[in-house]
């Protein structure tokens, strides 16, 4: 075979192997997500606490009516639990079809992109199932609270940095140092 033959058959071959990284991760994240979720609401009451970290993190049970970072959360409007869930399971299709449009060299956004899947997932599971999404991870100093958040919204959000990692070619410029 010619060196243009075996370019072709290698491209080939790194186009079929499957994509475990791409079919676990997100899995392992639903999982970790949904119980974690499932522990919060057979042990803490609706909107109750207990303290982590005196000061600074505090388990508190409560729950997300709207989009990211509370967005929506007290605006109330006919099929909203619907709408929302129905633009997140489209964003979801999207970059389920970005990350499969990926060759498998890009490890990194690969990466990044099964981490959002898991993420919104997770999250849209609770929004079907329950109309709102279960958050309690409360960081606060002070008077100052973030929002609450859960493991997928973690997933996500590390998710988002990776492919910033990626997009900025960071990784490039690392190694060459």
């Amino acid at each position: 075979m010619s060196d243009a033959q075996d370019s072709v058959m290698d491209v080939q071959t790194a186009t079929m192997r499957p994509r475990r990284l791409e079919v676990w991760l997100p899995i392992l994240i639903v999982a970790v997500d949904q119980l974690t979720k499932a522990i919060v609401r057979a042990m803490l009451p609706l909107s109750e606490s207990v303290t982590v970290v005196q000061g600074f993190v505090n388990i508190t049970h409560v729950r997300n009516a709207g989009a990211a970072f509370g967005i929506l959360n007290t605006a109330e409007f006919p099929f909203k639990s619907v709408l929302i869930a129905v633009i997140a399971t489209a964003a979801l299709v999207g970059v389920g079809v970005y990350a499969a449009s990926l060759a498998h060299h890009q490890f990194v956004a690969r990466i990044g992109l099964a981490l959002i899947i898991g993420g919104a997932t997770g999250n849209l599971i609770d929004r079907i199932l329950a109309g709102s999404v279960v958050d309690f991870v409360d960081v606060y100093y002070g008077t100052y609270h973030f929002w609450a958040f859960n493991i997928a919204d973690s997933a996500i959000s590390v998710g988002v940095a990776i492919m910033i990692f990626d997009m900025l070619g960071l990784e490039k410029l690392l190694s060459r140092k």
